[in-house]
């Protein structure tokens, strides 16, 4: 039974896998055997994830620079990771921008670069890997949306426009990709302790009590209590399971 939840050389790409959430979750999936692919932007952070999960875990680490606006970049990133690894089982579309502002001042550059990063490139990064999935007759993908697929947020219109979209894909692909035993689903993370929270406390008056009080468990989340719900829909105890959209909130979406 315990094998059930054993990712042993399977072999997951975390987009945004290089701090916060993306982090946590990388962590995660190698503390159970996954050999890891972190693509991210920020090159010098990239490196430091995979120094820092390869020493603690000792599971082979590959650190990409991408940027999953870009389709070519996307398409690489899928081709190295088969040249290295020679397989790719489990994608977490991790990646992700939010630009604080009312509604009435955004400019068109700037709800492009939230869905583009957002949406676009869950949607990219998940067709880049389909194909060595299909070959291999097997897949998981897992991708992040937020408590604002569900709720309207302050300050957040293109945020919350691009994670319900991403709660859509995930069934979309859920049922495209299920002959192909591809099994496609979606975690909605929470109030999590995280460095873009942090902001988001600095930018909205009043959320961290707002959060406290509104969540059951009475606190913010930790990102590593993020990981065993990863580590679920990416192992064989999952496969029955696809188009899920999981919330990972301490209660806060079930709460009047």
């Amino acid at each position: 039974m315990q094998d059930l939840f054993s990712l042993q050389d399977k072999v997951a790409i975390i987009t945004g896998g290089n701090g916060g959430l993306g982090k946590a979750i990388a962590r995660g999936l190698a503390a159970v055997g996954a050999n890891l692919v972190i693509a991210a932007r920020n090159e010098a952070k990239t490196i430091a994830a995979v120094s820092d999960i390869h020493e603690e875990f000792g599971t082979r680490v590959l650190g990409v620079r991408i940027d999953v606006r870009q389709d070519e970049q996307v398409r690489s990133l899928a081709a190295k990771a088969l040249e290295t690894f020679g397989c790719i089982d489990i994608l977490v579309n991790n990646a992700g921008v939010n630009i604080r502002k009312l509604p009435q001042n955004y400019t068109a550059a700037e709800w492009d670069d939230v869905l583009d990063t957002n949406l676009r490139g869950t949607f990219l990064c998940s067709q880049a890997v389909y194909p060595a999935m299909k070959a291999a007759g097997r897949g998981k993908i897992i991708n992040i949306g937020s408590m604002t697929s569900i709720f309207g947020g302050r300050r957040s219109a293109p945020y919350g426009a691009s994670k319900g979209g991403i709660v859509q894909l995930t069934r979309g692909l859920a049922v495209d990709w299920a002959s192909d035993n591809i099994q496609v689903n979606a975690i909605l993370p929470g109030y999590f302790n995280t460095d873009l929270t942090r902001q988001a406390r600095k930018d909205i008056p009043g959320i961290k009590h707002h959060v406290i009080t509104r969540t059951p468990v009475g606190r913010w989340g930790e990102p590593e209590e993020l990981a065993g719900v990863a580590i679920f829909l990416a192992s064989r105890a999952a496969d029955f399971i696809t188009g899920v959209a999981l919330p990972v909130d301490g209660g806060y979406s079930v709460m009047m």
